[in-house]
């Protein structure tokens, strides 16, 4: 029995997403181009955890490059970690800026000072950024 095909637009409802995305995906290589009936693209049944896989993915933080690569290791599982290993080192460092921003903020919620600038903290931030430093090495929690 021939598995089930269907068009950009039921693709494009069971997934989720616009049917653009899926003719830029296309082009860029990261979804394989499909046969064509009468000049209309027929996604086969497959195509539908494709789809899901680049959305979980782009949720996870890869890049439509770094996914085209991963989607590409498939089979390969030494590769697949030492790309999923450097996004996750990545990501830590997202979450350490991330975690700085916030208790930066939080102590200036909590400052007592009425002006910011009155605050030997803010100054300390002030004077630290402008030397080159960053938030999260002038601000360490």
């Amino acid at each position: 029995m021939a598995e089930h095909s269907m068009t950009i637009g039921e693709l494009a409802r069971r997934g989720g997403v616009a049917t653009s995305a899926l003719r830029y995906w296309e082009d860029i290589g990261l979804l394989p181009a499909p046969a064509r009936v009468s000049g209309r693209r027929r996604y086969p049944e497959s195509a539908v955890a494709l789809v899901g896989a680049i959305l979980l993915l782009g949720d996870a933080g890869f890049t439509l490059a770094e996914q085209k690569t991963l989607l590409a290791a498939r089979g390969n599982p030494d590769e697949w970690r030492r790309l999923a290993r450097r996004k996750q080192a990545e990501l830590d460092e997202q979450i350490a800026k991330a975690q700085a921003a916030r208790d930066a903020i939080e102590h200036g919620m909590r400052c007592p000072h009425e002006d910011v600038m009155d605050c030997p903290n803010f100054v300390g931030l002030l004077t630290a950024r402008l030397a080159g430093r960053s938030l999260q090495e002038a601000h360490p929690h």
